[in-house]
């Protein structure tokens, strides 16, 4: 057992859940054996507690470093604020600067609120929206955070969101009386959104991801964006994943198709926290209405690194750059499930790209992956959350690894015989459980 490993033991007794995030519960990688804690992180590879070095190439700070770790220039314009003092009676002029750049590249966009995690930032929407509309029920459809009003979808069916994330989000804790009041419905799926607005007439909001992984079908969400004007319902994209991934902005740029609404997190800060809601102003001046506001949403290093962010992204053209290394990677992928003869999918955006095995035994084989993988010198699972750091260099010693790795599964898969017996530890979780 290493520090990492240890200490997560002690963690369990400290925080409930062991982490803040469920999405880095080692329990989702490598029950038992994963280093759990980092010393230091840099480009694309992340120190342990034991000085062990790893190749990340895997979720890269849930996808928050799509610039990689510690990116010089962002650090340092966070570092000469710091200096200056992060807080004070005052606002800082930070946020202003990255408003009017957000609103700059989406000129449907007139106005923004910043807070600091994807699940503030939809609420927020969630919040202005159902006041600017004047009614209660959303329809929803792909991950929006933990809040009471995301969760409550579960009230009413157990499974509601099995689809839209992880199996298993349980809703305890959420008030009874929010049942029914938000409808989730299936992606690419017009004709289910149609029945869910016309026996829903309290609907006010349509709130989805633009694509998480699959992309939309032809004229799919020119449709969504019809139907909501027809019926006049807030349409809110939710872009705290894809954001800046595939364009410089929102992903719904790419498509031509401009909600009402959007929110953007996770690569908008390069691993500081920053998300930020822009949206028209009639509607967005609604939120002077009800009451949105917190002490730290005005701290400064998250919009000094939100302008710092963009400004490296815009230089580097980073958004082009990890869309064709996830398709490389894709690619590879493929090519080698073919010449293993593996039932290996591939799925997301290629920046956001993964993949599985179509088989029962799949959870055994993604954990004996992480495992063998780590023995090597990488954080690897079934997905690369791809940053400017994976260069070509770095994604062929990936795959001089992976392959050997990923042909052992095979020969287990071909003969029928149980992996399990070559597990470390316990098989890795596939969805939401409570730990102990």
């Amino acid at each position: 057992m290493g520090s990492g490993q240890n200490l997560y033991k002690k963690a369990k007794t400290l925080i409930p859940g062991g982490t803040m995030l469920l999405s880095k519960r080692p329990e989702m990688f490598l029950p038992e054996n994963w280093p759990s804690y980092f010393d230091r992180a840099e480009g694309c590879h992340v120190w342990d507690l034991d000085g062990n070095v790893y190749q990340d190439m895997c979720i890269m700070g849930i996808g928050t470093n799509s610039l990689g770790y510690g990116n010089s220039k962002i650090d340092e314009a966070v570092r000469q604020v710091v200096s200056k003092g992060n807080m004070s009676t005052f606002n800082c002029p930070e946020e202003v600067a990255l408003a009017e750049r957000l609103v700059e590249l989406h000129p449907w966009g007139d106005m923004v609120r910043f807070a600091r995690s994807g699940g503030e930032a939809n609420s927020i929407a969630i919040r202005i929206a159902r006041a600017a509309v004047g009614k209660d029920k959303v329809a929803i459809c792909g991950y929006h955070g933990w809040h009471d009003w995301y969760l409550s979808a579960n009230l009413a069916e157990e499974n509601g969101l099995d689809g839209h994330l992880l199996p298993g989000l349980d809703p305890a804790g959420v008030p009874r009386n929010l049942r029914g009041s938000v409808i989730p419905f299936n992606y690419n799926n017009l004709e289910e959104l149609k029945e869910v607005i016309s026996n829903n007439p309290d609907l006010g909001v349509v709130k989805m991801e633009v694509s998480r992984n699959v992309g939309p079908n032809q004229g799919y969400l020119e449709s969504v964006r019809a139907l909501c004007d027809q019926h006049n319902l807030v349409l809110i994209f939710d872009e705290c994943t894809s954001g800046f991934r595939e364009t410089y902005g929102g992903l719904h740029k790419k498509y031509g198709v401009e909600p009402d609404m959007c929110m953007f997190g996770k690569a908008l800060g390069n691993g500081y926290a920053i998300t930020a809601v822009l949206g028209r102003r009639e509607i967005m001046e609604v939120a002077q209405k009800t009451f949105i506001s917190s002490t730290f949403w005005t701290e400064r290093i998250g919009p000094t690194a939100g302008v710092a962010t963009l400004e490296v992204m815009n230089e580097v053209k980073s958004w082009d750059f990890i869309t064709e290394q996830g398709k490389k990677i894709t690619q590879r992928w493929i090519k080698l499930g073919d010449e293993l003869n593996m039932p290996l999918k591939t799925s997301g955006l290629p920046s956001l790209t993964n993949f599985y095995i179509d088989s029962p035994d799949w959870l055994k084989y993604k954990t004996y992956i992480t495992q063998e993988m780590l023995k090597k010198g990488f954080l690897a699972s079934n997905a690369v959350y791809v940053c400017t750091a994976h260069t070509d260099e770095k994604i062929d010693r990936y795959f001089d690894a992976f392959t050997s790795v990923l042909a052992e599964v095979a020969e287990f898969y071909q003969k029928g015989d149980d992996i399990g017996a070559k597990l470390e530890g316990p098989i890795c979780h596939g969805g939401f459980k409570r730990l102990n």
